[in-house]
């Protein structure tokens, strides 16, 4: 459910009663059970919904005696029942028990109030599968883009881009993109690191010295061309001729992504033995319990995963 006080379990209980997720999910919630009767007594669309709300099997995560929930307010006790309910899927998982997770927004700074000294999901889940190599990819529609360096402050990702640290989030979206998306042999665009892709070293020499020189090795990997200057590539619609992009850093991908996926992206974590997938939008503490919440996202995100889930069980998604 995410954090409590955010807006995951809101959004969450709409996908209860979207006949597009149900014709295709069996959903377990996975928290207190408390937190999500209370958005379904509080949404209009829900409440005496009567048989439109299904009898859900939910997995009970017990919360801390004293906590109170209060949406919108960053509580350290909310993180720890957050942090407990994602430990608590990933068991299902690992378990055989449920086919994907999918997991509603936390908040990284309550969780580090909570006591969790992991950046966020998708370094936690690694840690708990055992996945010492793992990409987030950003999905929406034929849009894919993973990230060679993701939650650093922009002052380190220099020092972090390295010959390794490139080939592994290649060679991890090509493997994903072969064996998640049902691709032959992808076509990948790669980014450079500075404006204008170092232009010709004025700019910058990791392009030069790095990004090249590592593509160079992985041409039987997949389809490889780059490194493009990131502005160009997206405002021209490079995107479009491509199967993945791999972005160098966090914003440098990200926000091309969410300009272009208008609300309906997913972050998918390729790499892990299990199937995990988030909405692409944080916590909304701002707006939690007001009833505004989009589940598009959300609802995207289960959809990505059941399709995976498939194309692994060698299904058709």
């Amino acid at each position: 459910m995410g954090d409590p006080n955010g807006i995951g379990p809101e959004i969450l209980a709409r996908c209860l009663v979207d006949e597009d997720v149900l014709r295709r999910v069996d959903l377990i919630p996975v928290g207190a059970p408390a937190v999500l009767a209370h958005y379904i007594g509080q949404d209009n669309a829900l409440s005496g919904a009567g048989d439109r709300v299904p009898a859900y099997q939910i997995e009970a995560v017990e919360a801390d005696p004293e906590f109170q929930l209060a949406p919108g307010r960053a509580d350290s006790r909310a993180g720890k029942l957050a942090m407990d309910s994602v430990a608590r899927a990933i068991t299902l998982c690992l378990e055989g028990r449920v086919d994907a997770m999918t997991t509603c927004p936390i908040s990284k700074e309550v969780i580090a109030r909570a006591g969790f000294d992991v950046p966020g999901h998708t370094e936690f889940i690694a840690e708990k599968t055992a996945s010492p190599d793992v990409l987030m990819m950003m999905v929406s529609g034929n849009l894919r883009v993973g990230l060679v360096t993701a939650h650093l402050p922009l002052r380190d990702v220099p020092s972090h881009i390295s010959e390794e640290r490139v080939a592994r989030a290649i060679r991890l979206m090509a493997a994903s993109l072969r064996s998640d998306f049902d691709m032959e042999r992808p076509r990948i665009a790669v980014l450079g690191l500075n404006p204008h892709a170092g232009d010709g070293g004025v700019l910058g020499s990791e392009e030069g010295a790095i990004i090249v020189p590592t593509m160079k090795r992985l041409t039987h990997v997949a389809e490889l061309s780059g490194p493009y200057p990131a502005d160009g590539f997206f405002g021209s619609g490079g995107w479009k001729r491509v199967d993945g992009v791999v972005a160098m850093y966090h914003d440098q991908g990200l926000g091309p992504f969410k300009a272009l996926s208008f609300g309906k992206g997913v972050n998918f974590s390729a790499g892990l033995p299990i199937v995990r997938t988030s909405p692409d939008h944080g916590t909304g503490f701002d707006i939690a319990g007001t009833g505004r919440a989009d589940a598009a996202s959300l609802k995207a995100a289960l959809l990505l995963a059941a399709d995976i889930a498939e194309r692994r069980k060698g299904r058709p998604g």
